[in-house]
C-alpha cells in the first residue's frame, strides 16, 4: 500500500484502503499510521465514534511513548474517507466495517510485522470493535481491547428507546436513508473545540458541531449490533472498559459548564451494565470528571485515564522488548505501592 503525508503533519502517514463499491458508488477507508522512533513488534489500532474521525495526536503520543506503533482507521464515509457522493457516516449493517478492519489488521501484522495488537474503540467505534473482536476470536489477531465510553445501548428512557428502535427497524428496510427526528446536541462538541469553549482543534467539516442526520437504516444497524452484544459475546482477549463516573443529558437551558466532568452523549450505566457480557476477562474503570471521549477530558482527568490505561496494558498485554522483565517488575512494584482503582468484573 502506498502511504502519503497525512493532514496531521510530520510523523503521520495516510494509506487509502479501496473497498469496491456500494449503492452510492466507490467506497474507501483510510488507515492513519504513526511509527515510533524505534522498531516495535507492538501496535494499536484505533476506531473512532459517530460524527468523528481520528485527530487526537496526544493519544498517539501516549502509545508511541510506550513502544507501540500507532494506527487509526477513518471508517468508510467518515473523515478522510468521506466522498462527495456519499451519505455521511451511513451503513446498513455494522458488519460493513469489518472489511476495512480486516485489511488494517492485515497491514499491521503481515506487512508491518507486528505480533501484538491492541484494538482501541471509542463510542460507536467501541461497539464495532467489540463485535469485531468477538468475530475473530480464536485467530490470535486481537491481543487486547480497550473501549473508551462504548455505545452499548440507546441513551434514552426505555419507552423512547424502544419506540425509536422500532421506527428505525420499520423504515430501515424500505427507506434506509430516511432522516429520524433525533440528533446530537452541539453543546458537547462546542465544549471540545478550541474556537468555542474547548481546547482541541478538529475539522468542523468532518466533525460538525451539529453532527450529521441520523438515518433509519443506520440506527437499525446500531440497534442490531447492540442487541447482539446484550445476548453476550465471547471475546477471548482481555478487555478494558472505561467510562465516566456519571452522565448528563444536554438541554437547551444548559451552558457548557453544565456539561464538564460528565458524559454528555451516552448513559455510562449502560456501559457498566453490559461490560460483563463481553467475555471472561473484563476490567471496568470509572473516571470521575470524564467527558464522553475520556482522552479529551480536562488535563488532570485525562492523566488518570492514561495512568489507568498504562497500568492495564502492563498487566494484560504481552511485554515487548522495549519493556522487558526488569521494567515490568518495576511497574508492578509501583502498582503495589499505589493500589488499584479499577474493578474486575466477570459475566
Amino acid at each position: 500500500m502506498n502511504a502519503t503525508a497525512d493532514v496531521l503533519g510530520p510523523g503521520y502517514e495516510a494509506i487509502e484502503l479501496p473497498l469496491g463499491e456500494d449503492a452510492e458508488g466507490e467506497v474507501v477507508a483510510t488507515l492513519v499510521r504513526r511509527r515510533g522512533e524505534r522498531p516495535s513488534r507492538r501496535a494499536v489500532l484505533y476506531v473512532h465514534g459517530f460524527v468523528d474521525y481520528f485527530f487526537q495526536r496526544h493519544l498517539a503520543d501516549f502509545y508511541v511513548a510506550r513502544g507501540y506503533d500507532f494506527y487509526a482507521l477513518d471508517l468508510r464515509k467518515y473523515g478522510r474517507s468521506l466522498r462527495p457522493h456519499q451519505t455521511p457516516n451511513f451503513v446498513r449493517s455494522l458488519s460493513e466495517y469489518f472489511p476495512e478492519i480486516d485489511e488494517a489488521v492485515r497491514i499491521v501484522r503481515a506487512e508491518d510485522g507486528h505480533d501484538t495488537l491492541l484494538l482501541n474503540g471509542h463510542s460507536t467505534g467501541g461497539l464495532i470493535a467489540a463485535l469485531y473482536a468477538d468475530r475473530v476470536r480464536g485467530r490470535g489477531l486481537v491481543d487486547g481491547l480497550f473501549l473508551n465510553s462504548p455505545w452499548f445501548d440507546i441513551a434514552e428512557p426505555w419507552p423512547l428507546a424502544k419506540a425509536g428502535a422500532g421506527l428505525a427497524r420499520i423504515l430501515g428496510g424500505r427507506f434506509p436513508t430516511a432522516k429520524l427526528p433525533a440528533g446530537v446536541s452541539d453543546l458537547y462538541p462546542r465544549s471540545l473545540h478550541r474556537d468555542h469553549e474547548g481546547e482541541w482543534e478538529f475539522d468542523l467539516t468532518w466533525k460538525p458541531l451539529l453532527g450529521f442526520p441520523v438515518r433509519a437504516g443506520w440506527l437499525d444497524a446500531i440497534r442490531r449490533g447492540q442487541l447482539r452484544l446484550h445476548r453476550g459475546l465471547a471475546i477471548d482477549a482481555p478487555v478494558l472498559v472505561m467510562a465516566s463516573a456519571r452522565s448528563v443529558r444536554p438541554k437547551r437551558s444548559h451552558v457548557i459548564a453544565d456539561l464538564t466532568g460528565a458524559d454528555a452523549v451516552l448513559d455510562v450505566e449502560h456501559m457498566a451494565r453490559y461490560a460483563p457480557r463481553l467475555g471472561p476477562v473484563v476490567t471496568l474503570v470509572r473516571i470521575d470528571g470524564g467527558l464522553h471521549d475520556l482522552v479529551l477530558s480536562a488535563a488532570p482527568v485525562r492523566e488518570r485515564v492514561f495512568a489507568e490505561l498504562d497500568r492495564w496494558m502492563r498487566g494484560y498485554l504481552p511485554a515487548g522488548v522495549e519493556t522487558g522483565a526488569e521494567g515490568r517488575a518495576e511497574a508492578e512494584a509501583k502498582d503495589e505501592a499505589e493500589g488499584r482503582d479499577g474493578a474486575e468484573v466477570s459475566p
